[in-house]
């Protein structure tokens, strides 16, 4: 069973999101589409506009076959860790033939060559940035100098596209860990990642956020489904309320600062412009402001939020990060996903656990005889839950049982 995985948010899942799925299911010439996809916490450092299952019903019901979460740790992190841990989730599921993934250009030898480049160089790229940094420059147009200078102008160029610089950031996993998947790429139609204007109907899922904040309509540029579900869940109050998110911040940054500096990523001072900001800021958009500087990004500051939010020690994130993750979570799957599923399952290399209920007994089976190794797989336990009952305090209205949906919840199934 050919297959082709996909890496994803998904956040909605959108028409652009449609093209892609049947494109890349198109050009690995792939009778199943696996995602692994981004939980309740995302890249960028923003909680998902509804949570991880109602994401995956939109998938499933657009024809993605398997739904695979991409743990907190790796999801809520930069372009390289970010790939890191998605590119070790499909390779342990084991089946995975190609990895298709939208570029600004469309084509994959330029992505190749600079992937290439950027891990040749990375040392030097990193030491002349943050030297420039020293000097007042910006992060991103240091890193763009920098390259284009020690790269070249090709390469300077392409990172100016976010779909290529997490396109690059798959090729080096890929070739960090010798993965087996062979990468694909399709040129991104319509809008661009940031662009918050229609194009015919595809708008980005910025544009369409967008939209919603604003109380436009968006069914437009959904398929149905995603429509539905999207709809039902803001009329029930299940979506995620930017008060609250403050609130819950601003709590827990005034109720201990001296705990700030033992989050990950809460470096050189950092906890006192955190403080400074929930004391005089209001809402949450302005704290982040508030803290952005020229070394740290508006993303960035989201991510630092997002790790004090869920109390995330500096520590427990190296030691996830290095062993990386060490279960899967099978979010939901099609009739001819349980089928594959069925087909790969002594290939795969983790346990996959469809709800948390019998997981502690499967790691205690699995690591008990390595006591580092069972410790590390209950911190990211521990860390999966937590973004789960955080995220249920975010809603507007939060159902009966929902901080503990991750023991509760089956897989979605279609």
């Amino acid at each position: 069973m050919k297959t082709v995985g996909l890496i994803t948010e998904y956040n909605p899942f959108h028409n652009g999101h449609l093209h892609h799925l049947r494109e890349s299911r198109r050009l690995a010439g792939a009778e199943v589409a696996v995602a692994v996809m981004s939980g309740h916490f995302l890249q960028r450092g923003e909680p998902a506009l509804v949570d991880k299952w109602r994401r995956t019903r939109m998938a499933l019901a657009a024809g993605v076959d398997v739904v695979v979460e991409l743990p907190f740790a790796w999801a809520c992190n930069s372009a390289p860790v970010f790939a890191a841990g998605a590119v070790r989730c499909l390779d342990a599921l084991g089946g995975v033939d190609a990895l298709c993934f939208g570029s600004e250009g469309g084509s994959l030898a330029p992505l190749r060559k600079a992937a290439e480049l950027l891990s040749r160089k990375r040392e030097s790229i990193e030491k002349e940035t943050r030297r420039r940094l020293r000097q007042g420059v910006t992060y991103p147009a240091a890193r763009a100098q920098v390259v284009a200078e020690l790269a070249d102008e090709e390469t300077a160029n392409l990172l100016a596209g976010p779909n290529n610089i997490l396109g690059i950031a798959y090729l080096k996993a890929l070739a960090q860990f010798d993965s087996p998947i062979r990468p694909l790429t399709l040129k991104r139609v319509g809008t661009g990642y940031h662009d918050l204007q229609a194009s015919g109907r595809i708008a980005s899922a910025t544009g369409i956020r967008a939209m919603l904040a604003k109380g436009e309509g968006v069914a437009d540029y959904l398929p149905h489904e995603s429509a539905t579900v999207l709809t039902d869940a803001r009329l029930e109050g299940l979506c995620v309320d930017p008060e609250q998110l403050y609130r819950q911040l601003a709590t827990v940054i005034l109720r201990n600062p001296a705990r700030l500096t033992e989050i990950y990523q809460v470096d050189h001072g950092l906890e006192k412009r955190l403080v400074e900001a929930a004391r005089s800021c209001g809402e949450i958009s302005a704290l982040v402001s508030a803290v952005k500087s020229r070394q740290l990004t508006r993303t960035r500051i989201q991510r630092v939020l997002c790790y004090v939010l869920l109390d995330v020690e500096r520590a427990l994130m190296k030691r996830t990060l290095a062993s990386g993750p060490l279960y899967l979570h099978l979010l939901g799957c099609s009739e001819r996903g349980r089928s594959w599923l069925a087909y790969t399952r002594k290939r795969r290399s983790l346990p996959l656990v469809q709800n948390f209920s019998r997981v502690h007994a499967t790691l205690k089976r699995l690591y008990g005889a390595d006591a580092g190794r069972y410790e590390e797989a209950r911190g990211q336990l521990a860390m999966e839950e937590r973004a789960t009952q955080l995220y249920a305090l975010l809603l507007k209205r939060r159902p009966v049982g929902s901080l503990q949906r991750d023991y509760l919840h089956d897989a979605v199934t279609v």
